[in-house]
């Protein structure tokens, strides 16, 4: 049975909605390549909303001064691909400053507490690596930047369930509990949010998101692209690590979790919770682990790596809601296209009709859930194709949120908005870090090597032989509507 979270967790920003608004966003690594590709292209969003009116203090290793940091802000939004309306620029402009020097130098901080003098409460956002978290802490601590202030911190939140432990009991020395925010973007993602909202808004679907009607959930992460130029990077980390033990366990999350008692932040977070609690953790039999033909050419991956570069396991969820309902997860890098989907699998009926039709029997029902790019739902059905004694056919049928509802807000917009406003609905509740670490553990630094597979295929066959996978993968095509217009006849890939 689900145990309660230690009484010290329960006591996080998560317990209420209600935390201070800052009056100054102080970024750590404003040069660095996750402030150019998302944060600032992010803030400038949030500006031009209206929503960004407090002064933004950089703090960076380099020889910059403001008037850099401003012409090095535009050429990253025109990179990112942002128009840019001058009359806003002008605006996020006027808010950007940097402070420059060593994070381990008490100098930097100095300049720092000068800089932000009588701003009131302060967000201090550390894009910068995980071994420099707690550097950063203990000198805003020295300075008494910590006070009257909230820290934030990028993902990984440690490297197993032991770290993110020593991790969240150094950062909470030198910052409040009710002060610490941990990122994980894809909580910020509008689509990722939507999985909640379709479910428990709308009564069309909540009575059948239960172990009587699904038969099965898949949810794949894949990358057309490989590692690049990364190797260092991700060698050390791998497909387990960068992206399954945290986006989409964060993804499970949200699609299993049963309703909250209400809409606060707290609710939805003790939910979430709730259900990876109830995951048991990955099994070897269960699992498949794949690395692309070529990975070991990429400048900086060890020789003879056993770094997986593709994940896929098989996991349950022992509660009421989801007994004996298999979730099956995969990711990698170098497949056959980029695509986040949540394919939900309804079990088919009692008697098939439409046997005769086809030797394998009708399709199962399908719902998608679309979560980045071409982001919406769609549900593929069976109808009868319009031909005399032809067979069932299956159609898509859904919603594109962009034609629907316009541009969609950035992840990382949402996440500095709430990280500035202090609001935590979108940032990882620390139980549920642990829970997901847990569920992780037996397969992490696993010994075995993994098997090869071609880039551009969909990972190593294996995969397609995960046990309980009688239909197979539902793999995703490059649209949701595979550029037919809803109603098409024509499936998914």
């Amino acid at each position: 049975m689900p145990t309660s979270p230690p009484a010290s967790d329960v006591a996080s920003p998560f317990a209420t909605s209600e935390l201070p608004s800052a009056g100054a966003l102080v970024l750590f690594g404003i040069s660095g390549d996750l402030a150019k590709k998302m944060l600032l292209p992010a803030l400038y969003q949030l500006t031009k909303a209206g929503k960004l009116t407090v002064p933004v203090v950089g703090v960076a290793r380099c020889d910059w001064d403001d008037d850099t940091l401003r012409k090095q802000a535009r050429e990253d939004l025109v990179d990112a691909g942002v128009e840019i309306d001058e009359d806003v620029f002008a605006r996020f402009a006027s808010l950007l400053s940097i402070v420059t020097g060593d994070f381990d130098d008490p100098a930097t901080f100095d300049k720092l507490k000068e800089a932000t003098a009588g701003r009131g409460f302060l967000t201090h956002y550390l894009a910068v690596p995980p071994s420099l978290f707690t550097v950063v802490a203990a000198a805003l601590a020295k300075a008494g930047l910590n006070d009257n202030a909230r820290l934030v911190v990028e993902k990984p939140f440690g490297h197993d369930l032991a770290s993110a432990k020593q991790l969240e009991a150094s950062l909470t020395g030198y910052f409040k509990p009710d002060n610490l925010l941990r990122v994980d973007h894809f909580l910020g993602n509008t689509a990722v949010e939507s999985l909640m909202v379709a479910r428990f808004a709308n009564m069309l679907l909540a009575p059948v998101w239960h172990r009587d009607y699904v038969d099965n959930v898949q949810i794949s992460l894949v990358e057309d692209f490989d590692v690049a130029d990364r190797g260092s990077f991700y060698d050390a980390v791998g497909c387990l690590r960068d992206v399954v033990e945290n986006h989409m366990m964060q993804v499970l999350a949200y699609f299993a979790m049963d309703p909250p008692n209400n809409s606060t932040s707290g609710s939805q977070a003790m939910e979430k919770w709730r259900v990876l609690n109830a995951t048991r953790p990955m099994e070897p039999a269960d699992t498949v682990r794949g690395q692309y033909t070529g990975y070991q050419d990429v400048q900086g991956v060890t020789p003879g790596s056993t770094t997986d570069t593709y994940f896929a396991t098989r996991l349950f969820v022992d509660n009421w809601r989801w007994a004996g309902v298999p979730f099956y997860m995969r990711s990698g890098k170098a497949l056959a296209l980029t695509a986040t989907e949540v394919v939900v699998q309804l079990k088919k009926p009692p008697m098939d009709l439409f046997a005769g039709f086809d030797t394998e029997g009708t399709p199962p029902d399908l719902v998608r859930f679309r979560l980045d790019y071409d982001t919406g739902i769609r549900a593929d059905l069976m109808v009868r194709r319009p031909k005399d004694g032809g067979p069932p056919v299956s159609v898509p049928m859904g919603v594109d949120y962009a034609q629907v509802m316009g541009r969609q807000e950035l992840p990382y917009e949402n996440i500095l908005y709430g990280a500035i406003i202090g609001d935590p609905t979108c940032f990882a509740f620390y139980p549920t870090i642990l829970e997901c670490w847990r569920v992780a553990e037996p397969m992490l630094d696993y010994p075995h090597p993994p098997l090869p597979y071609e880039p551009g295929s969909w990972g190593p066959a294996a995969a397609d032989d995960l046990p309980g996978l009688v239909d197979g993968w539902h793999n995703p095509g490059r649209l949701l509507f595979d550029g037919n217009p809803v109603g098409s006849p024509t499936p998914a890939d």
